[in-house]
């Protein structure tokens, strides 16, 4: 069995990766920190759980993890991540961070966007970004894997093949993304009030959002070239789910060539689905799951493409892109512990 401990595990992210973990025919999971519910059983905490997970929460040191652990699940906040995350790879325990503090390749535009110093620039150029579907063979032997974000994650897969065969012009790439409130995260506050969120759709952080610079990386290396993107996040009132509609130039496309372009990337990825014409992606029917499901339409008469996606924020947006990223390093089936069809209605 491969021994898995997880810091920050009382998140929404954290419990999604217990309850995976325990499902997992291959795992066993040997602690779980948390300084907020220090002593309190899992299961009292999140009572979907309960008969399944009993284990106490403890507020566990660096120094103090075993050292028969074999994978490490970092599921603290950025800034936070990255002062136990640094110290546990000087260990030499294998780590996946679901923060944002090792996803950006470059400090100075990482500390630009979080507004913090970084720790480590050389273990930041080592970490690998763990888009499975892309990166797969880097993930195999990685120490340290940097989980993507919710929005990079359901933006990058339709986009990257595209830009990656230059089947697109790069230079306009506009995207509207629609995320539940469960991506705000678990405190209280005013974003995710029921008062405030209920039938009410807002917009936030146009051009600024912090999953930007991620988005842009990630694109510029497919394209060849750098690529800047015009973002707007909205919040809805779904508690999980995100959409993302991409409208990019496409004169000369024909769906012909988008589906082989699809195809040739992505026919063996488990888990994307390329929808057929006449069918586009929808939050629903990804609930629950590690599925990204893309669908797109060529409107001839702006001669645009418009690609769109569906994901599962708190799953392929984070913790089962987590269980994917480790079923690759430690060289077991990908879909190991996660091939479950989506919860409906």
């Amino acid at each position: 069995m491969i021994k898995a401990g997880i810091m920050g595990a009382t998140g929404y992210t954290g419990a999604e990766l217990v309850r995976l973990l325990e499902l997992h025919p291959e795992i066993e999971t040997i602690f779980l920190d948390s300084r907020s519910y220090e002593g309190v059983r899992f299961d009292a905490i999140y009572p979907n759980l309960r008969s399944k997970v009993e284990d106490i929460c403890r507020s566990i040191n660096v120094d103090d993890v075993p050292e028969d652990t074999d994978i490490i699940f970092s599921a603290l906040p950025h800034r936070v991540s990255q002062s136990k995350v640094l110290p546990l790879i000087k260990r030499g325990f294998r780590v996946i961070d679901f923060s944002a503090d090792f996803r950006l390749r470059e400090a100075t535009i990482y500390e630009h966007w979080y507004e913090t110093k970084h720790l480590d620039d050389r273990t930041l150029k080592k970490a690998v970004y763990g888009l499975p579907e892309w990166y797969a063979d880097s993930i195999a032997n990685a120490a340290l894997v940097a989980n993507p974000g919710c929005f990079p994650t359901s933006i990058l897969l339709p986009l990257l093949p595209l830009l990656k065969e230059k089947r697109l012009h790069n230079k306009e790439i506009i995207i509207d993304s629609k995320t539940g409130v469960s991506g705000a995260g678990r405190s209280s506050s005013e974003v995710n009030i029921f008062s405030q969120v209920n039938e009410n759709i807002k917009a936030y952080n146009i051009g600024k959002h912090r999953h930007t610079p991620e988005i842009e990386q990630e694109l510029s290396l497919a394209a060849g070239s750098s690529v800047n993107i015009l973002f707007t996040p909205h919040l809805i009132p779904i508690d999980r789910g995100i959409l993302s509609t991409i409208v990019i130039s496409a004169e000369g496309i024909t769906r012909k060539d988008v589906e082989t372009c699809y195809e040739a990337y992505y026919e063996k990825a488990p888990f994307i689905r390329i929808l057929k014409e006449g069918y586009l992606p929808e939050t629903k029917a990804v609930k629950g799951s590690n599925f990204c499901d893309i669908g797109f339409v060529i409107d001839s008469r702006s001669g645009k493409l418009v690609v769109v996606s569906a994901i599962d924020n708190l799953l392929k947006g984070s913790s089962s892109q987590a269980v994917q990223n480790m079923n690759v390093m430690f060289g077991l089936d990908e879909r190991t512990g996660l091939d479950t069809a989506p919860i409906w209605p």
